[in-house]
């Protein structure tokens, strides 16, 4: 069987922590920033997980993560 594809776009979008979850960014961080206050822009820019929801499909994406 041959091997298969990671999607480049979605490698560049998710990290894998140690424990197997993925790492994303958070939206809402690009622009109009001056209506948003200083504690939620700070916490916009931290990483977040993925939802378990959505797991199985970025795994489809990522075989070998």
């Amino acid at each position: 069987m041959p091997k298969m594809k990671t999607s480049r776009a979605a490698a560049k979008r998710f990290s894998v922590t140690g424990s197997g979850k993925f790492r994303r960014r958070r939206q809402n961080l690009r622009h109009i920033l001056t209506k948003k206050s200083p504690k939620r822009r700070m916490v916009l820019g931290q990483s977040a997980l993925v939802d378990r929801s959505n797991v199985k499909a970025v795994r489809r994406l990522l075989p070998y993560a």
